[in-house]
């Protein structure tokens, strides 16, 4: 198959990270796949390392005309047979470019569990021949909650590497961040940005200070709150917290991790959660989208309701004082290794455009 993912956003998060491993993965598998993106996104450099093919746009808003125009030529130039946009701005221009040059099928990849509204405003939302959603909750969120057709959405959760299975644990790695390796590490992993909810973990942080004053918080990740939350740490005088910036291989942090952590307002089924899980690494995170899908509290992780500082902090305390019984990494990494693979996922994709795919030229046959 001829296969085009468009993407809009600038960042490198959970969202863009997955989005280049499908595209691997379908490229590995012996399909041709193009990524649209913007100029100055992260995802072209990325994908440019990977020697995946990148075309560039401006992607300026959802009506932009020369954007859509450029691509509906660039789509119909190349043949496409799929084309599969994920954000918002590029779900608009990818949509309407894909019907305007006639690409026999349009999937959209939704990553966020936020409502989408159907209406004749949002005529997008009707185009496309399927959605895929990163979990069963937020399947079930566009079924019942925005009145999504159930046949035209699926749920492929997100997969893990098979090298997360294989992390060892190198407390001496602590030192890198300027850690004694016999201090815990608490991790929180991921784009600073509002949702992640990154300022609920610093309030916990206050509070284990009081009780274990040599833990240390490593916030993992770049975005547009650090320097909100940069003053938040100074406001607050803690003396236990790191922000270690972008680190391109999470596997060098999950190695030193005592606990990892999700704070999340809002989430779909999170990369770093998985990751984490399937590295052995204890999880404490908020009740939020797709989480309990994976963590079932107490047997596969710990579970938090969001906003809850003071309940993150009493888990952190707990897990760091009392240890986690092995039975309980075991059946997270049992969890993931069952249903979050990136085999699995790419298995799933691949055999979802060929069936929608198959449909179409049925259908154009009759």
């Amino acid at each position: 198959m001829r296969i085009l993912h468009t993407e809009w956003s600038d960042d490198l998060g959970g969202q863009e990270k997955r989005i280049l491993s499908e595209i691997a993965g379908l490229i590995e598998r012996g399909h041709e796949v193009t990524l649209v993106c913007r100029q100055e996104a992260r995802i072209k450099d990325e994908a440019a390392k990977r020697g995946i093919e990148v075309k560039t746009l401006p992607l300026r808003r959802p009506y932009d005309i020369a954007s859509i125009l450029r691509l509906s030529i660039f789509i119909k130039k190349k043949g496409f047979d799929v084309v599969n946009t994920h954000s918002g701005i590029d779900s608009w221009i990818g949509g309407i470019a894909a019907r305007l040059s006639g690409t026999p099928v349009l999937v959209r990849t939704r990553h966020l569990n936020i409502p989408l509204k159907r209406s004749f405003l949002n005529f997008i939302h009707y185009l496309p021949d399927m959605y895929i959603t990163c979990g069963e909750n937020m399947r079930e969120n566009l079924v019942s909650h925005c009145g999504f057709p159930p046949e035209r959405v699926v749920s492929i959760p997100t997969g893990v590497d098979e090298e997360f299975f294989n992390v060892k644990r190198t407390p001496e790695g602590k030192k890198r961040f300027g850690i004694n390796p016999r201090s815990p590490v608490i991790v929180n992993i991921g784009i600073l940005r509002r949702v992640k909810g990154h300022e609920i973990t610093l309030r916990a942080a206050g509070i284990v200070a009081k009780v274990i004053p040599d833990a240390r918080f490593l916030l993992v990740g770049e975005g547009p709150r650090r320097k909100a939350l940069q003053q938040m740490v100074d406001e607050m005088g803690l003396k236990n917290v790191i922000f270690t910036g972008f680190i391109d291989d999470v596997k060098e942090v999950l190695a030193v991790a005592d606990l990892s952590v999700l704070s999340s307002w809002s989430e779909g089924l999170p990369q770093s959660l998985l990751q984490a899980m399937a590295a052995g690494v204890p999880v404490v995170a908020t009740k939020v989208g797709g989480v309990p899908e994976v963590i079932r509290d107490g047997e596969t992780g710990f579970l938090v309701e969001p906003g809850d500082h003071e309940g993150l902090a009493r888990k952190i305390i707990m897990i760091l004082q009392d240890g986690v019984n092995k039975n309980v990494l075991e059946k997270a990494r049992e969890v993931i290794k069952k249903t979050h693979t990136r085999e699995r996922m790419i298995e799933k994709i691949e055999a979802l455009y060929m069936d929608l795919l198959r449909k179409k030229r049925n259908e154009k046959q009759l």
